[in-house]
């Protein structure tokens, strides 16, 4: 058992856990113990000391869009971003109900809103007394800077006055044919407006002070706020929440089974004229009926649902440029003279920006679905399981692309190179077993070549990972760089925060996408075989 845990945690490439196994069957204590150390306490060190070093820079640097965001305030956006995704599922829940469900869930939100409601009063009277309070303590801590101000505003001006009587009286005494003090009056001149511009310098920066200190929140005041906030939020939920209730599909149609009942009864009584526009009535509600039946929810994209098609979107760029890289590295590794063809065409578009690729690659996938509402692809793929919500459309293809166009080539480069590493032995036992072009490709060069080709793709899925958040956000493709784009241009006190969060989720989603091929890598590689940790 032991040995297979070990493996098992070798093949997954979380080493850090071999010393744990050994610990606990017992396997040289004061060893393992001294490897856990190193291995696990000490990145756990390491981490406590960047969140300190995290919270103290964050404390002392401000922004035009806000104070950078400490841990505190990136868990609070990490809550926020989540409760937003669980509020819109639960709309959207809403809105599928049947009408045998409604009435209990439209109860318990109704109560759940006038427990709110009581609360209003009371958490308007704490922001109120925790504003005063604010307010109290920014004038106490402004008002020996703001006399310092006044002081420096007035000694500045009797200065500046004093000066402009002097130089006055000494510009009277000048001869018309003095150019010697004429010279000594213009640079006594600048000298005064150089004084003056060094005044209003000190001025501006004591107002700035000033300024900071009247803009300094209280934690007090910020927390009341906070409640208050949370509480609105809370409010206008429940109030959509019962909205999408009662104006659900099973509502909607209810009310129009009622009045198709009334339609057809006045259809089937209708005589001469009337007969027509009776049907015509019946016939509009019956496509209603349809319409709604087959609707739902509007539900906007949640951050949970932009990671969903990011990484679809990574994975179908990733494959495609796999489906691209693996049989031309395996040809340049076959034949030393194809790959002298291939080779100007690696070194010159390898180095592309995935920034000149995705336009180039907007504008081909535009003039193959020039409109995406009404194309078989689109349409087809929007009817999928699975993946139908996601709403496949050109920008979505066109950021895949530009991932398998950026990601292909070390793909295509570690082929080459394992193809060419092959043993001679084997290539002359395929010769001996008179194997043909196929069974020597897929028992012999694919087989033998298979780690490098694994570590070239383990390379291309980060690139492709990296590559993708940014054409995404060039693309305005729903994924994660759009919803870091939004927030950048939304200007909420919270946006900066919340793009603070997209950092550590694309770090630890490229985390995992590397283990994956970790253990891909490490399941085809032989013994002694080089895999990277």
């Amino acid at each position: 058992m032991k040995s297979k845990l070990l493996k098992a945690a070798d093949v997954a490439g979380l080493t850090f856990l071999m010393p744990v196994i050994r610990l606990c069957y017992g396997d040289e204590p004061h060893r393992q113990l001294k490897e856990i150390f190193r291995m696990i306490v000490v990145p756990a060190i390491a981490i406590v000391v960047f969140l300190g070093l995290w919270s103290l820079v964050a404390s002392r640097i401000s922004t035009r869009s806000g104070q950078l965001p400490g841990p505190t305030r990136t868990a609070d956006a990490a809550e926020s971003i989540w409760r937003f995704h669980e509020r819109e599922t639960a709309k959207g829940d809403a809105y599928e109900l049947s009408s045998e469900e409604i009435p209990a869930a439209l109860s318990a939100a109704k109560d759940q809103l006038a427990t709110l409601e009581k609360y209003d009063d009371k958490i308007d009277a704490i922001v109120t007394k925790q504003m005063r309070g604010r307010d109290a303590a920014r004038s106490k801590a402004a008002a020996p800077v703001q006399k310092e101000l006044a002081e420096l505003r007035q000694r500045n001006a009797a200065e500046a006055a004093d000066r402009v009587r002097k130089l006055t009286a000494f510009g009277a005494s000048l001869e018309p044919n003095d150019a010697a003090g004429r010279e000594q009056l213009l640079e006594m001149t600048a000298a005064h407006e150089a004084a003056k511009e060094a005044g209003r310098e000190s001025v501006r920066e004591l107002n700035g002070r000033v300024n900071d200190l009247l803009g300094i929140d209280s934690p007090g005041y910020e927390a009341a706020l906070s409640l208050q906030t949370a509480v609105a939020e809370e409010k206008q939920f429940l109030n959509k929440l019962i909205d999408s209730l009662e104006g659900g599909r099973a509502t909607q149609l209810e009310g129009y089974e009622s009045k198709l009942t009334d339609q057809v009864a006045a259809y089937e009584s209708a005589t001469g004229e009337a007969v027509f526009p009776a049907a015509r009535a019946v016939a509009r509600t019956q496509g209603q009926i349809e319409t709604v039946a087959a609707s739902q929810y509007a539900k906007p994209y949640t951050l949970p649902m932009q990671i969903l098609r990011s990484v679809l979107c990574v994975f179908v760029g990733f494959l495609l440029g796999v489906a691209i890289a693996i049989p031309i590295g395996v040809l340049c590794g076959l034949s030393p003279t194809f790959m002298s063809a291939m080779t100007p065409f690696i070194a010159l578009f390898k180095p592309v920006s995935p920034i000149v690729w995705l336009p180039i690659a907007l504008i081909v996938t535009g003039s193959f679905i020039p409109d995406p509402d009404n194309h078989w692809l689109t349409n087809t793929l929007a009817e999928m399981p699975v993946i139908g919500w996601m709403k496949i459309n050109p920008a979505f293809i066109a950021s895949a692309s530009t991932v398998a166009l950026c990601s292909l080539w070390a793909t295509m480069t570690n082929t080459a190179l394992g193809v060419a590493s092959i043993s001679e032995d084997h290539l002359n036992v395929a010769r001996v077993l008179k194997l043909g072009f196929w069974e020597r490709l897929t028992k012999i060069v694919i087989p033998s070549a298979l780690p490098l080709i694994f570590a070239g793709m383990r390379i291309s899925l980060g690139v492709g990972w990296m590559v993708l958040i940014a054409a995404e956000l060039l693309a305005s493709s729903e994924g994660i760089g759009k919803f870091v784009w939004d927030q950048f241009n939304n200007g909420a006190s919270d946006s900066f925060a919340k793009m603070v969060v997209v950092v550590f989720v694309v770090g630890a989603i490229g985390l995992l996408l590397d283990r994956i091929m970790i253990v891909l890598q490490r399941a085809v590689s032989f013994d002694g075989a080089p895999a990277a940790v």
